[in-house]
């Protein structure tokens, strides 16, 4: 799994960790991890504090560290530049998720409505089931 970590040297032994941030869950999603270290067992070239990305298996053992300078970088060129976020961008972002809301809240209220006017008739179409039964008793 890649995982975003950043470089450290633990000033106890002097040896290189990596404090994991986030862990990729999808393609285009990250959870945030909270300070998680890891000891870095495999000869490292990287300073101390470098962002790096690492792919670690199953175990949490280190298969591959690279700079992540390159997927920062993609990341500001997707979502950073030539205004594709912008304030602008967000408000109508917003207003199409308060829209949606709106919508579905109004649907929610309706399927309530005629939940509620199905029992009132069920109820009915009972208590003339009922009178039938005591008319021809």
């Amino acid at each position: 799994m890649l995982h975003l970590a950043q470089v450290k040297k633990n000033p106890d032994s002097g040896e290189m960790e990596l404090l994991l941030l986030a862990r990729q869950t999808s393609q285009d999603l990250w959870d945030i991890i909270s300070h998680q270290v890891i000891p870095c067992n495999i000869p490292m070239c990287f300073r101390d504090r470098v962002l790096v990305l690492v792919k670690l298996g199953n175990d949490h053992e280190i298969i591959e560290v690279k700079e992540a300078k390159d997927w920062v970088m993609g990341l500001v060129e997707t979502y950073l530049t030539n205004g594709t976020i912008t304030p602008q961008w967000v408000q109508k972002e917003q207003e199409k998720v308060e829209q949606w809301r709106q919508e579905i809240t109004a649907k929610s209220l309706d399927l309530t409505r005629r939940q509620l006017e199905l029992e009132t008739q069920k109820e009915q179409l009972q208590e003339l089931e009922g009178k039938l039964k005591n008319c021809e008793e």
